[in-house]
Parts: C-alpha cells; structure tokens; sequence
C-alpha cells in the first residue's frame, strides 16, 4: 500500500456547489461563473446560493437579510474576552478563537436538523463581521461600534471596521472581493471543515478549525506574503534581481502558481481588473502597484511556460490596502468570505455523512524492550 503525499488529486467527496476548471480558468460557483457573480451579484446573495443550492427569490433574499441582522451583535461576555486578549495576537488567531467561544453561548442540538443548521448559519455570517470589526478597534484602543440597522452587510462591516460610513465605491470593492474568496472546492480549510463536520460537531467548531487551517502560511496567509514581497523589492528597478535571486535558490514565489490553474487564476484576473480601474492617489500603493505588474511581466516571462500564473494573492492585498485595512487583516478578510464556502460543503456533508477516517503506515521499530531505553 502507498501513501500519496498531502492527499494530492484524491476525492473525498461527490459535490454540486463548485468547479474548477484549470485548463482554461473557470471558477463555478452552483453552476454559474464567478465572472458572471462578480459584475452582477452582492456577497450575501452569493453566500446564499452556495449555501442553499441556487439563488434566492426576493422573498428569501430579504428574509435572509432580516435574520442576519436581528442576529448582528455579539454577547457583553464575549467581547469582555476580546478586551482581555493580548494587543498584538493576529487577527487570525483572535477570530479562531472568538468563533470557538460562540459555541459555549447557544445551545446544542442535533446538526442534522435543518431549523438548527439555518439558524447556525446565520449567526455565523452576522458575528464574524463583528469580530474582526471589533477586534480592529479594541486592539486601537477604541469601543466597538453597534451595527447601523440602515446599512447593509458589508456597508455595516466596514462602518464598524473604520468608524466611518463607507463610500459607495469601497462597499462595491468589497463586495466583488468577498464574492471571489467565497469558495474554491476542496482545500485545506474546506477539508478540515467536513473531517470536523464528520464527527456531527456543532457548526462553530467547525468553522473554527477551518479558521485554523486558513491561517497557515501555505493556504490563507499567503495574501500578507505577497505585500511583504513587494514591499521588499522596493523599487521596479530591483524587480528583476529580486526574482531571480528567488528562482536561482528554488525558492516560491509569492502570489504565484496553482496546484490547479494551469492558466490565469480567474480571480486574479478579476482583482486585476478592479484595481486598473482606480484612481489611485496614494503614494505607497501606487509604487507597490507599479511593481506588483513589472513582477507579473516578469515572472510571466519566466516561468509562463511551466504554467505559473498569478493566483487570487498576488493582487488581493493590494485591494484590500486600497481600502484601507492592515496588512495583518488580510487572512482575516479572506476568512469572511469563505465562511459561506465552508458552511456550504459542511451542509453538503453532514446531509450523507460518513466519518472520515483515514489510516496510515506505521514505519518504526517493534519488539524493543523496556529495559533498552537510554536513562
């Protein structure tokens, strides 16, 4: 028997809720192509036809919209723990945990049942938004804002984040954002989430060891690498010997690569997109951009033809920077997001559940005695 390494190309689950085509850079969410979601869509309508199976009537919709705010606030108890959190824990680590304790504050019931499951999801996608919000102004020193009952989802999210009523193109951003990160199939995060689902845990540990998978630096970190790549390279005329130093050494280079595009990451293209059509007036963003395309042309140039393609980090931070979050948000964003692709295949799952449990061979020693062992 062999093993095959990281579980690379193995399916472990049939599935309707998405596709990836890596051959020619398709994205489908239920049928439909995330290009199609990202012009015309909003992130709640995604998360709900991911989660449910197809897009919502109107009807739906705003009752869907209805119970996620009467369920936007966050227990005095909870955010009591927030406040006693260490000033510099990562954002990532502080949502872990913080989504881990919601599940002490609701009472457990049968995860099969569907009223229970509705209800789960809707507290997961009205709190999380509050977490990362308040955690960015507790940490500043600042009391956490109330949610605005006239904004909307991701309106509120950004008023709570900033302080401000955001502007009406950063909300759009944001929410193109949050529809590309919703979901990407089976991954890490996705595949922590159904093992945890598969034992019929409550919805909250679930997500919550999904956080924790994210927030490796090989899956949902990687966004604050490629900022941290940018920003080392300086200047455009360092972007040639900044590469190839990394390729002469086999090291990887950040924000590029997939295990299955063989093309253009379709999200990136879309990230692309969006920043081509800002004005940019910051200084620093626009120097990070300019290098951000001369690492494109040239990583392109060399390495296209292995089939190495930028992937949804290598233009996200630069977004999520225009818009004016910390460096060290952007894995908590991407957890925002993808909080619906999670509750999705958790509730794709569990509704014909098998427990997963793999084996493995064991490759060391046997009949060793006691009295061998080393004092």
């Amino acid at each position: 028997m062999d093993i095959i390494p990281g579980l690379a190309d193995v399916p472990v689950a049939y599935t309707k809720i998405c596709l990836l085509d890596g051959k020619n850079g398709k994205l489908i969410y239920r049928g439909y192509d995330v290009e199609e979601l990202f012009e015309k869509s909003n992130y709640l309508e995604t998360a709900y036809l991911l989660i449910f199976g197809d897009l919502p009537s109107k009807a739906e919709y705003e009752n869907f919209k209805k119970d996620i705010k009467l369920h936007s606030r966050l227990k005095f108890r909870i955010i009591d723990v927030m406040k006693n959190f260490p000033e510099k824990a990562h954002p990532i680590e502080v949502l872990q945990s913080v989504v881990s304790c919601l599940g002490m504050f609701y009472k457990k019931e049968n995860v099969l049942n569907e009223d229970y499951q509705y209800l789960s999801i809707v507290k997961l996608l009205a709190k999380i938004p509050l977490i990362i919000a308040n955690w960015n102004r507790i940490r500043n020193g600042d009391n956490p804002l109330e949610p605005n009952p006239d904004f909307d989802y991701v309106e509120n999210f950004l008023y709570m984040y900033f302080g401000q009523k955001p502007t009406k193109e950063k909300v759009e951003i944001l929410e193109k954002c949050l529809i590309l990160h919703a979901e990407h199939s089976m991954n890490a995060s996705t595949f922590a989430a159904i093992v945890v689902g598969s034992t019929l845990a409550d919805p909250f540990t679930v997500i919550s060891s999904a956080i924790g998978a994210l927030s490796g630096p090989l899956h949902g970190g990687a966004n604050e690498d490629v900022i941290k790549m940018f920003k080392e390279i300086e200047s455009l005329q360092n972007v040639k010997k900044y590469i190839d130093k990394k390729l002469e050494s086999k090291k990887k280079i950040p924000g590029f690569g997939h295990r299955i595009y063989k093309t253009y990451d379709p999200r990136a293209k879309l990230l692309k997109k969006i920043l081509e059509n800002l004005e940019i007036k910051d200084e620093e963003l626009r120097n990070l951009y300019s290098i951000a395309q001369e690492v494109e042309k040239y990583v392109l140039e060399k390495l296209s033809h292995k089939d190495v393609y930028p992937n949804v980090d290598f233009y996200s931070g630069l977004v999520y920077k225009y818009l004016g979050f910390d460096e060290d948000m952007y894995t908590s964003l991407f957890a925002l997001a993808r909080v619906s692709g999670w509750l999705a295949h958790w509730k794709e799952y569990i509704t014909d559940n098998k427990l997963i449990r793999p084996t493995e061979i064991y490759i060391g020693e046997i009949d060793k005695k006691y009295n061998d062992r080393k004092v």
